[in-house]
């Protein structure tokens, strides 16, 4: 049942899809962790604790990308919210929400994603000081990968996802229910006085989902080089162009590196996708000082970015024996062909940007010799 008010705008408050607000930075960009207000100084639920902090493209042009920070304190009290632009991929990084959708309840935890599709309305519940990150497509759904000559098994397995068992409540509000859509990427309120979320039951399969990042089958190289790191995509939402995401969800999880005659962190590259990065848990291989859990990286398209200089001499020195790579820890990378800008928030507001990340790159020396053939 339908019964709403009508929608004034509500105010987004670092919720954004203007890509202009600051000049273009193309340097390799790290931010600390994220702060999370305490709740007696600013009480902040999942809607007012969104912060955009890069993106490219735009909602009306059903094309593009944006990724935020959601930090929070409070639960959604008699408030929804549904995006009118897209999906949502979210990540929590600490704390775990209680998401009630229109298809029933999910319980999602630190190192479990889930994903809540356009239009669906949800509402969120924490318990306690609560962080993580948001990738949102405007015009694609998210799938799996195509696994080419890997065959019918492996990475992300369909029978990993979990859907909602359907969960209802008759409740009228009658001081008013709030249902908040983001919409152009502006978001309106509007009031009903019964709870939207009184389906008993439903069929299909658009649904809100939840995947837990330990069931990912990890496949590597077992002789020597690196594979792609597309082998480690959780989920990809694809372009028009083949073979080109809007989007790819990838993680680097514990697993083994057995590669002979290999650098074996990763590559020192560019890239013609942008690279967003951050760390739920541990320490991730390439840069274990300074990129810590709740913090967040960018490396922009063709910005060059790799190994920081300690990485490098350990790795140049090491015995390359089997190890276990990343235990302990999980991080992941929100990928995209799209060129991304950040935000004012992003580069000033937030006070959350390492001015010294290049730091980590000026001890590296140059150990070529023409002499070793």
């Amino acid at each position: 049942a339908e019964d709403l008010t009508s929608s004034p705008p509500l105010h987004e408050g670092h919720l954004t899809h203007h890509w202009d607000e600051v000049e273009p930075d193309p340097n390799q960009l790290r931010w600390k962790p994220f702060e999370i207000p305490k709740a007696s100084q600013n009480k902040l639920d999942f809607v007012s604790g969104l912060h955009t902090l890069c993106g490219a493209g735009e909602p009306r042009g059903r094309n593009g990308i944006a990724i935020h920070i959601f930090v929070c304190n409070t639960s959604m009290l008699d408030r929804c919210l549904y995006n009118s632009d897209g999906d949502f991929l979210i990540v929590p990084q600490q704390g775990k929400l209680l998401i009630t959708t229109e298809f029933g309840k999910m319980l999602v935890e630190p190192n479990e994603i889930c994903v809540i599709q356009q239009g669906m309305r949800f509402s969120v519940e924490v318990f306690g000081e609560t962080r993580g990150y948001i990738l949102e497509v405007y015009g694609a759904h998210f799938e799996l990968p195509d696994l080419g000559p890997i065959g019918a098994n492996g990475l992300a397995n369909p029978r990993d996802f979990l859907v909602p068992v359907a969960w209802y409540e008759d409740r009228k509000i009658p001081g008013g229910y709030t249902v908040i859509s983001k919409y152009q990427g502006k978001l309106f309120a509007a009031q009903q006085d019964f709870s939207p979320f009184n389906v008993v039951a439903w069929h299909g399969n658009y649904t809100p989902y939840k995947y837990h990042l330990e069931n990912f089958m990890v496949i590597n190289s077992v002789a020597f080089d690196h594979a792609d790191p597309s082998i480690f995509t959780v989920l990809t939402a694809k372009s028009t162009r083949p073979g080109v995401a809007i989007a790819d969800f990838v993680i680097f999880p514990p697993r083994w590196g057995v590669a002979n005659n290999t650098f074996r962190p990763p590559y020192y590259h560019r890239n013609c996708m942008s690279e967003f990065m951050g760390l739920i848990k541990g320490h991730y291989e390439a840069k274990e000082e300074g990129f810590q859990p709740g913090g967040a990286s960018l490396h922009s398209m063709m910005t060059p970015h790799g190994p920081d200089a300690d990485c490098f001499e350990k790795a140049s020195k090491a015995k390359l024996e089997p190890e276990r790579v990343a235990e302990g820890t999980m991080a992941f990378m929100f990928e995209s062909s799209l060129s991304m800008a950040v935000t004012e928030w992003g580069l000033k507001t937030s006070n959350r940007l390492d001015k010294n990340y290049y730091k980590c790159w000026e001890p590296l020396k140059s150990h070529f010799n023409p002499n070793c053939k």
